[in-house]
């Protein structure tokens, strides 16, 4: 009963507002957050928040998107304000259960720590990348680890040398390592069987292989098991992997040219929450880009011609 009552309290609060607005409190905020209407968010939020008695996962998952909002258009001091109350109250709401154990709690407390990364970055990048780590360490093996890597990752990998991947299963040719492939531009394309940004994002890496493969250049398509197969359907890893290498591959071809390493744990290691994620190395085996989400041809061909340019020396 308390549930139905806070919802059209809800409801009653964002009539008069727009018609973003005009759903439930998480996705208004989400809606808000994304189109970068910051005011009109932290109205939503504020004009419900007399109706919280007390903090919700579900009302913390809100406050994260509001955080998410300021986050976005730099308003540090107001996203630093709305994440630490996530951030706070998911922790204190964790006490006798795990974080995937509720729908809203990996939202609160993910959005939270992506948040607070960012504005301890803003003011010391030392202590944002020991913050992201001490909370992946935290929380290692639940849903949010990946996220947190991904924005440790976004403060720190390029510039570094690209990190070894695990390849005990993959399809087609062996993976090469990255000793092997060093003295070449490698582009690495982490990607998903079920993702539909990849099949677009698949067909600009074969054109820019076409382009560049006699100067030096590479793809490797790292990938993993999900656990379902097209059409949503349950599978074990044997089966998924039957399903990669014939029903996929007879309506999205994996390019000869690309070997494909299939580990959980890479993607977890390069913090790969968004598919496709791309990480481009130059000739010396130093990570170059790191972009989770699709890139334009003209995006990546303007960061992969210069490296091929460039020597080993």
């Amino acid at each position: 009963m308390r549930r139905l009552t806070f919802i059209f309290v809800v409801f009653a609060l964002v009539a008069a507002l727009p018609a973003a607005a005009q759903m439930p409190l998480v996705d208004a905020m989400k809606r808000l957050a994304l189109d970068r209407r910051v005011d009109e968010a932290i109205n939503v939020l504020e004009n419900t928040r007399s109706q919280v008695k007390s903090p919700t996962t579900e009302w913390l998952a809100a406050v994260s998107w509001a955080a998410r909002a300021a986050g976005f258009v730099e308003r540090w001091d107001v996203a630093e304000t709305y994440a630490r109350e996530a951030f706070d109250g998911s922790t204190k709401l964790l006490k006798g259960r795990g974080v995937d154990d509720d729908p809203y709690l990996p939202t609160a407390l993910g959005a939270s720590i992506e948040v607070l990364g960012r504005v301890y970055n803003e003011r010391d990048h030392k202590a944002a990348v020991d913050f992201l780590s001490s909370q992946r360490a935290k929380y290692k093996g639940t849903s949010i680890e990946t996220r947190i890597q991904k924005n440790a990752l976004l403060l720190q990998l390029e510039g570094e040398s690209f990190p070894a991947l695990e390849a005990k299963q993959f399809i087609g040719q062996r993976p090469p390592t990255s000793a092997q492939l060093k003295g070449k531009v490698v582009l690495y394309y982490f990607w998903a069987h079920w993702c539909s940004d990849c099949k677009i994002q698949k067909p600009i890496l074969q054109s820019l292989y076409e382009e560049n493969a006699d100067k030096g250049f590479a793809v490797v398509g790292p990938t993993r098991f999900w656990g379902y197969v097209g059409g949503g359907a349950d599978a074990s890893s044997e089966q998924e992997l039957d399903y990669l290498k014939n029903a996929f591959q007879r309506t999205y071809p994996i390019p000869s040219w690309m070997p494909v390493p299939i580990s959980e744990q890479n993607f977890v290691n390069f913090g790969v929450s968004s598919t496709p994620t791309l990480v481009l190395v130059d000739r010396a085996g130093t990570v170059r880009l790191y972009h989770p989400g699709r890139m334009s041809y003209e995006e990546l061909r303007g960061r992969i011609e210069p490296l091929l340019k460039q020597s080993t020396d």
